[in-house]
């Protein structure tokens, strides 16, 4: 991490993820990239459907290889570079019959490294390879919830599930939430955890900095009116004055709260939920 001195009010306090020495370039891959129109928080229809999203810099959009369709052809790391639309570097490789495309980088990759996309790839950080063929106790990312459906889960700066055991033609991951899932023993996943490791720990320092990245201010329940928010109205300071957290519509919310559905689609591929609180290792 890179701290500054407090010469200004902004930079007190304030850090930011050292790239030097990671980063081999400043400029994407002109073919690999296209420019989006974000949505902002609204829906189809321009209302807000999520709070506190909007503006910020425009970015160029990096199209990412999730599919890792290129199976059994050895491929090159020929840069690591930042991408404005995710959390962990990406990296632009170039496989061996000449394609180009971009991934997101595993932790300790850096250019010159070589990957395969195979069945038999040996257990190396950056192969991908099928679960079932993934020891015991190993980290792996990317992950595929379906096989062939491409990466789902477990792609943002710093994580990685760990491999317990397989069970019925399905492997039991223990993913970064603590929770403990079912995957289909045939879906691929790539060894190692995502790079950027040191993304959680970035402090902004100033509001501004929220405001370039498209984040909008944030404003407390207790400070709204009693006809914007439950916690709302009272004189002075009040407290939030209900027994349980809720958000602006009412719903639970908070740390040790339970908000999944009851009859959510994956609960039967769930084997021990996740852990909230204190509690969480």
């Amino acid at each position: 991490m890179k701290k500054y001195k407090p010469t200004t009010p902004g930079r007190r306090g304030m850090t930011t993820v050292t790239y030097r020495g990671v980063l081999t370039t400043d400029k994407p891959h002109k073919s690999l990239t296209k420019g989006v129109k974000r949505s902002v928080g609204r829906n189809s229809a321009g209302r807000i459907t999520t709070r506190h999203k909007g503006g910020g810099h425009k970015r160029l959009y990096r199209d990412i290889d999730f599919k890792y369709d290129k199976r059994d052809i050895p491929a090159r790391v020929e840069s690591v570079e930042y991408d404005p639309n995710r959390s962990s570097f990406i990296s632009l490789v170039t496989y061996n019959d000449g394609e180009k495309r971009y991934i997101v980088t595993p932790q300790g990759v850096k250019k010159g490294a070589t990957f395969v996309v195979s069945e038999k790839a040996p257990i190396k950080i950056g192969n991908r390879m099928r679960l079932k063929n993934v020891p015991v106790g190993t980290f792996v990312h990317n992950v595929e919830l379906k096989p062939e459906g491409g990466a789902k889960i477990i792609r943002s700066a710093g994580n990685s599930a760990e491999v317990q055991g397989i069970d019925a033609g399905y492997v039991l991951l223990k993913m970064p939430s603590t929770e403990v899932r079912k995957v289909n023993e045939n879906c691929f996943a790539t060894i190692g955890e995502v790079s950027n490791d040191e993304h959680k720990l970035v402090t902004y320092g100033k509001a501004g900095r929220s405001r370039w990245k498209g984040i909008r201010p944030t404003v407390r329940g207790s400070a709204m009116n009693p006809v914007d928010h439950p916690y709302g109205g009272g004189e002075g300071k009040a407290g939030r004055g209900r027994r349980r957290a809720v958000s602006k519509w009412g719903k639970p919310t908070g740390i040790g709260q339970k908000t999944r559905r009851s009859k959510k689609y994956s609960n039967n591929l769930i084997v021990s939920r996740r852990k909230v609180g204190k509690k969480r290792k």
